[in-house]
């Protein structure tokens, strides 16, 4: 996923460069990190997107998180209903030098959805969304861009929330399954989805494309995506494939790419292949939302064993996938190969609400409820002694 952003947000620059009116430079984030934020490296380009997910890995596993994270999220929304990657000044309005994305806008749209009350700002950032579909029924990165498989599916997460079955958004004749489909490869090539074609329309297996499109193609989203119990088959070519049929074919893929070292690869130009923590971690939510939590299990442990140094240096969006991950698998993120990682998550941010707070709140009211309550009492007892006193 971390790798998939930067390249997202390296092709929105290209784009830049080439004059696409759509897109423009974001704007430089301001000295200081802005209060309700988690982490604290530079959000240009990752702000809302790790924001939304640690607020939706806290939603999974039941803690209610500062209300100024809420609210720092809730205030980088454009009037458009889109969000940008960051918004350095929420006090301004949003212009055309602002660039927003399909990616940042659908995340979001899922986290406050999670968190509750944001009812009116989640279903203007879907209508924002809806009206950038592209005729292929899928998204690009930034609106206009050509379909690719991960923001296409992070937008079907989105659409979920407002209750409408995702196969009825379209644009024209094709809903967001088309799309997918359309990016799905044949088994000869393994079965996997592709990011989207290149320039001659030739289609290439891509790992972190396939764990976003099984989980988009499985019709889940990030805030609601449960172990399946559908068994991770061999790789079948259907007549007519349906989405279910990519999503188990794009599963056999990436069960075959870890059942040898238990973990994806990142191949990196001019550096040797390593692996590739928040993929695999992406990868653990694919196999668990169409095989259940057995076909799973081999990643999970892997990252059980190897991933706390990675997080402790990538920060609270590597903490919330693998949450995520952790949560979809039926590992218990509180004691992850040693780590508590919501722990982990919420020191990289505003205090959350906790349940020592909770508590002591409970308590205090409970005793002036009681204390009114007995005055209550007191007071129809004397009412009524007072009343058999009279003649």
């Amino acid at each position: 996923m971390n790798v998939r952003r930067s390249a997202a947000v390296l092709a929105a620059t290209v784009a830049i460069g080439t004059g696409t009116p759509a897109v423009a430079a974001s704007p430089s984030p301001s000295p200081s990190l802005p209060s309700g934020l988690y982490g604290s490296s530079d959000p240009t380009y990752d702000g809302v997107w790790r924001q939304s997910l640690a607020l939706i890995a806290l939603y999974r596993v039941h803690a209610e998180p500062a209300a100024a994270a809420v609210d720092w999220l809730a205030g980088q929304q454009c009037e458009s209903g889109a969000f940008p990657a960051f918004r350095a000044n929420p006090a301004k309005a949003c212009d055309a030098k602002l660039m927003v994305d399909t990616n940042s806008t659908a995340a979001a749209a899922q986290a406050l959805s999670a968190v509750g009350g944001h009812g009116a700002a989640v279903t203007k950032a879907v209508t924002w969304l809806k009206s950038v579909q592209n005729k292929d029924g899928g998204w690009g990165y930034t609106p206009g861009g050509a379909s690719d498989a991960n923001s296409t599916s992070v937008v079907i997460g989105a659409l979920m929330t407002q209750h409408t079955p995702v196969s009825t958004i379209r644009n024209g004749a094709k809903s967001p399954y088309d799309a997918l489909l359309k990016l799905s490869l044949p088994c000869a090539d393994g079965g996997a989805f592709a990011y989207q074609p290149d320039k001659k329309g030739k289609l290439t297996a891509n790992a972190d494309a396939t764990a976003a499109a099984v989980v988009g193609a499985l019709g889940q989203s990030m805030v609601s995506v449960k172990a399946g119990g559908k068994k991770n088959a061999a790789c079948g070519d259907a007549a007519r494939p349906t989405p279910e049929d990519a999503a188990a074919n794009g599963s056999a893929y990436l069960a075959k790419a870890v059942a040898k070292d238990g973990h994806l690869t990142s191949a990196l130009p001019g550096s040797e292949n390593q692996p590739d923590y928040g993929n695999t971690a992406d990868a653990v939510v694919a196999l668990a939302a169409q095989g259940g939590t057995a076909a799973a299990s081999g990643p999970l442990r892997w990252l059980e064993r190897n991933s706390a140094k990675w997080a402790e240096q990538s920060g609270p969006a590597a903490y919330a996938q693998l949450i995520l991950a952790a949560e979809a698998g039926g590992a218990d993120p509180s004691d992850f190969g040693g780590t508590d990682l919501v722990k982990q998550l919420t020191a990289t941010g505003p205090a959350p609400v906790t349940a020592s707070q909770d508590d002591s709140d409970t308590s205090v009211w409970w005793m002036v409820g009681a204390g009114l309550a007995a005055g209550a009492g007191i007071g129809f007892l004397l009412s009524s002694r007072n009343k058999k006193k009279q003649p």
